[in-house]
């Protein structure tokens, strides 16, 4: 029996974001956490030099992982064999890699509330079970060790994120150190999504396999890379897992595009063009954090990372779905619901995602500064 699941209800902003913009509308998107901008100069120049000499198949590319590998190193300090990264079609085949290859149906798995919408439903539609760790303000909304050493049972596996979506907070390296010991004294796995990596403004994430060789690790080239429409991720597991999950990959996946494996390499030695992405993110998140609070916004998650700010609208509304449809109607900023990351507390709060120019969040905060401070102007859905 298939297992039903909640759909990702910033889709449905998304869609009506562009029936708006179809209408003329001018639209700015903040809904999605994806970089306005394109993949990096050189990995376009290589993609267009491969699509002329290589007919291209099913493929993996050695270059690639050993150059992945190398970014461990030079970047974490840890040490990695490049077969052990399995190419994926980005970071969502990677989870369910990640989750088909540790777990069994029924196996219950520990992750934060609130989180990604795509390991609840991920976990439901493989028949696991989610098990939710409610995290406030007093937690910066993530997950710590003592909350995994209190459950009981303890869970078959726990979903660590940092930088997190969609709050962008970031696991102090003691704590991810201790979520580490807890889970192996435990014999939880561990499972690390680092897609977010590379994009802090505060003190550098760490990778989980500093503090525990055993975790498996999801990451992609669509944040920091800025190469989301390329599809290209990968899971890092331990040499002892790798069999089963070349298994379940060469099964339910096969490979990961070509085109992009080779556009990927070159992305990975792109590092200024992409610190001037990084750039770009840092002035709009500085603009948006001086901005919120004077429209009433001051329940703000911390964004350490990523590209997103949280924030609690719960004076204005209870239902964080059709405040972010009115929102986008009355204004045309389109913003994820809260209720997407967090099923009991989402509906008093709206995602932002600053992953757009610098002009275009500026322009944001002045279409919706009369909603927030003019109370004629008040979504009639609020």
């Amino acid at each position: 029996m298939s297992k039903d699941i909640e759909p990702f209800r910033a889709i449905a902003i998304s869609s009506l974001a562009h029936q708006l913009k179809a209408q003329g509308r001018p639209v700015i998107h903040m809904e999605f956490g994806q970089p306005s901008t394109g993949a990096p100069a050189a990995a376009i120049a290589v993609a267009h030099r491969v699509l002329d000499s290589d007919g291209m198949g099913y493929w993996e590319s050695a270059p690639l992982k050993a150059r992945l590998a190398r970014h461990y190193h030079d970047t974490y300090g840890v040490e990695v064999e490049p077969d052990q990264f399995i190419l994926t079609c980005g970071a969502s085949p990677a989870l369910v890699l990640a989750l088909t290859s540790c777990f069994a149906p029924g196996d219950h798995v520990a992750l934060a509330r609130p989180g990604y919408v795509a390991y609840r439903n991920s976990l439901r539609a493989l028949h696991m079970v989610p098990v939710e760790i409610p995290c406030g303000p007093e937690e910066r909304f993530q997950l710590t060790a003592a909350r995994l050493a209190a459950l009981d049972p303890a869970p078959a596996g726990v979903i660590v994120a940092s930088p997190a979506n969609p709050t962008g907070t970031i696991i102090a390296p003691d704590e991810l150190a201790a979520i580490a010991a807890v889970s192996r004294e435990r014999g939880i796995q561990v499972i690390s999504d680092e897609i977010y990596h590379g994009l802090s403004y505060v003190e550098p994430a760490r990778s989980m396999l500093e503090f525990e060789p055993g975790a498996v690790v999801i990451s992609s080239f669509s944040k920091y890379f800025s190469m989301v429409g390329w599809r290209l991720g990968w899971l890092l597991a331990p040499k002892s897992h790798l069999r089963r999950a070349r298994t379940y990959v060469g099964n339910l996946f096969l490979t990961a595009p070509s085109l992009s494996q080779h556009a990927g390499l070159a992305a990975l030695d792109s590092r200024d063009e992409l610190e001037g992405h990084l750039a770009v993110y840092r002035a709009n998140r500085h603009l948006l954090l001086d901005a919120l609070p004077r429209l009433g916004l001051n329940a703000i998650a911390p964004p350490d990372g990523a590209f997103y700010i949280y924030a609690d609208v719960g004076h204005l509304t209870d239902t964080s779905l059709a405040f972010c449809k009115a929102l986008l109607q009355e204004t045309g900023v389109a913003t994820a619901p809260g209720v997407d990351f967090d099923p009991v507390n989402g509906h008093r709060f709206i995602r932002f995602s600053f992953a757009v120019s610098t002009v275009e969040v500026e322009d944001a905060i002045a279409r919706i500064t009369p909603i927030f401070t003019d109370p004629a102007r008040r979504l009639a859905t609020a």
